[in-house]
């Protein structure tokens, strides 16, 4: 089982969500899971309805079966200074360079080393172990940026394990990219069934798989339920198109008004069949992206839409869909 869970999808696929609602899935049956959130949205708390959230460990809901979820926002910037203590023993050295504005500096002109950080942080809380030996975590879920840069973002410490020869930062990246790179990690993408972002996963998949990174599931996020048992397809169209008058009479026997042309009836059937090809045109639009997904040989999950917005409650309906469909196991 995975206990890194790297989540990334294109802008607008609910990512975030989705990452929040895997990490109530995976702290089911009083397990621990640890919310990690690395592009500075503040996202998590907005959705868990909680205050910013700092870059301390906090405890921010209970998942179905008393499962505990913490979350941390990581700050490169912190993150950093706690680095300059572990390895070089600069903690006060570390906070004058912050004072002077040092730290934001070296940071912005190299942003390797912020990704460097970000990953880094996460992969600690992984290997983190209590005075017995055992995982503080059962699982870590990354909130990670969008699937464009998912595979430099997480590739990072390679290209620096390869510049620093030697010393504490080539050992840091080196066993960064040992639990990236092992069967403890798998990166999730989040995608809708709509061309660009499932074109953005394939390319993602591809770009993951040749970096050498585990690549999870593809969880299909906003699936709309079936307004027709059986669907709907062209031909059922071009058929109600040609019986425009059988149709007329059928709504006006279910009390639409008259099936004549100037009727009420007569007057729906336009827009009707209008609203009949959009629908089988996004209906086969669907069923061609899904089959997009299908070959990437991956597990694929479905969420449902939230029609009344990413609230928690929704969430956490969210996260029962996970955990129906397997993915804590």
């Amino acid at each position: 089982m995975s206990r890194l869970h790297v989540v990334t999808g294109k802008g607008g696929t609910g990512k975030t969500t989705v990452a929040a609602a895997l990490a109530l899935a995976l702290a089911d049956e009083g397990r621990r899971t640890l919310l990690v959130e690395v592009e500075g949205r503040q996202g998590i708390a907005q959705l868990f309805e909680t205050e910013a959230l700092p870059y301390e460990e906090r405890k921010i809901a209970v998942a179905h079966g008393g499962g505990e979820v913490f979350a941390l926002a990581i700050d490169a910037e912190r993150a950093l200074l706690d680095y300059l203590q572990m390895f070089y023993k600069l903690g006060g050295a570390g906070r004058a360079l912050r004072r002077i504005g040092a730290i934001d500096f070296a940071t912005t002109i190299a942003p390797g080393l912020r990704d460097v950080l970000l990953t880094g942080k996460a992969c600690e809380a992984v290997r983190r172990r209590d005075r017995d030996g055992r995982p503080v975590y059962d699982a870590v879920v990354m909130d990670a940026p969008p699937t464009g840069r998912i595979a430099r973002f997480l590739g990072v410490n390679d290209e620096v394990a390869g510049l620093a020869k030697v010393g504490p930062v080539h050992r840091q990246a080196q066993a960064v990219m040992r639990v990236l790179k092992s069967a403890e990690t798998a990166v999730h993408l989040v995608t809708l069934l709509e061309e660009m972002p499932v074109q953005e996963t394939v390319d993602g998949v591809a770009e993951l798989r040749a970096a050498g990174l585990p690549v999870g599931g593809v969880v299909i996020n906003m699936v709309r339920s079936p307004v027709l048992d059986g669907g709907l397809d062209a031909t059922d169209v071009a058929a109600a198109e040609e019986n425009r008058t059988e149709l007329a009479r059928a709504l006006s026997r279910a009390g639409l008004g008259g099936a004549r042309r100037g009727g009420r009836a007569g007057q729906l059937v336009a827009p009707l069949l209008r609203q009949g090809r959009e629908h089988a045109e996004r209906l086969a639009l669907e069923q061609a992206q899904r089959a997009e997904v299908d070959a990437l040989g991956l597990p694929v999950y479905e969420l449902e839409l939230l029609t009344e917005g990413a609230d928690l409650a929704g969430v956490y309906g969210l996260s029962m869909e996970l955990r129906d469909q397997g993915v804590h196991k």
